[in-house]
This record gives structure tokens, sequence and C-alpha cells, in this order.
């Protein structure tokens, strides 16, 4: 099977989400997505206050050399079994996930296009732009109304970690990307556009 990688990038909140959902809705089994977050490291030896402490939008709180190694599998036709991270307690659970290899293959996260092993994978490269206003609102409503964060925790760390590194590692990429998509998944030109793309390629794989 060829499989087409496309890699989603952007800041918090920008809109990959909604973008990589619209893709997998359309194309159902022949997408398999999985995302940078899942690839946090471990720390299992940590108190939940070191943890919460620790910066996880600097590149270093990444696995990323093992979510290189799964992509590689996928391609090479294996089945991987992707970590599974718990935002609740901040570590990585004991759970994993199955992921198959599929026609398309989605890789979703702020710092995806950060490393050069990783970027060399993806055929496509979008990166979502969003006014920054608009993506710290966003965490904001995720972050207390899904993860179960304080509002207080949510601002402190994005002034503390997500606004330095996005202006210092995640903006910085966007030079990388093939594609720079504003607003994401509400911005339907592009997404015809990336959709086409995409069916071309899975027709032609049948």
């Amino acid at each position: 099977m060829d499989t087409m990688v496309i890699g989603i990038a952007g800041g918090t909140g920008s809109g990959k989400t909604t973008l990589t959902r619209s893709l997998k809705d359309t194309f159902g089994d022949d997408v398999s997505v999985i995302y940078h977050d899942n690839y946090y490291k471990a720390h299992h030896d940590l108190t939940y206050d070191q943890r919460a402490a620790l910066n996880y939008d600097h590149p270093d709180a990444f696995d990323t050399a093992l979510m290189v190694a799964d992509i590689r599998r996928l391609l090479a036709g294996e089945t991987i079994r992707c970590p599974v991270y718990d935002y609740t307690v901040h570590d990585r659970s004991d759970r994993t996930t199955p992921v198959e290899p599929t026609k398309v293959l989605i890789v979703e996260g702020i710092l995806i296009f950060a490393d050069p092993a990783l970027r060399e994978l993806m055929d496509i490269k979008i990166f979502v732009d969003t006014d920054a206003d608009v993506r710290i609102l966003r965490r904001i409503g995720r972050d207390v109304l899904e993860r179960g964060r304080s509002l207080e925790s949510v601002i402190s760390q994005y002034l503390n970690t997500v606004k330095p590194m996005h202006e210092q590692f995640v903006q910085p990429s966007r030079q990388y990307a093939d594609i720079v998509v504003l607003e994401g998944g509400r911005n339907l030109v592009a997404l015809d556009m990336i959709t086409q793309r995409i069916r071309g390629h899975i027709l032609g794989q049948k």
C-alpha cells in the first residue's frame, strides 16, 4: 500500500483537530490518525504536582523518536500500538490503542514540523494559522470543560509556557508548510482543496 502521510500542525486551539476530524469523517476507514500529544514522554516517577509543572510545549516533552518509528512501521504495512496520554493526570496511561495501515495517515500536533525526521516522512505539510486571541479562548474552553483544569492553571500555563514556546518553536515551523490554512476546518475552500487531493490519492490506490 502506498500511504500518503499528511502532517497537520499549528498552535494550540488553531483548528487542527477540526480539520483532522473533517478529513477523517469524509474518508472513514481509508484514513488513520495519530496525535503527537499521545507521544508525550511518560513520567510515572514524578508526583502529580511535579508533572503539572513540566513544560509540555517544548519539543523535548515528546518521545518523537517513538512516533517516527511507529510511522515507519505503518508505512511498512505493520499495525502499531499507539500510546494513550491521560491529560487529567499529566502522564502517559498504561493503555495503548491499535492503529492499522491505511491509504492516508494524518499526523497531528503543534510541534510536528519542528522535527526534521518527522517532516521527512510527510508528503503534505499543512499549517493551520489562527489569531492568538481566538486560540487562547478555545484552549480555555477545552482545558476547563474537557480536561478538568482550573481557569487559573490554564492561564498560568499559557503565559509561562504555551505562548513563549509557540513563538520560539511552533510559529517558526510554519516555514516548512506546503499549505497554510486560515481557521482550520472552518476554511471550506482550503478543506475542499485538501479533500480533492486525498480523494485522488485514494482512488489511485484502488
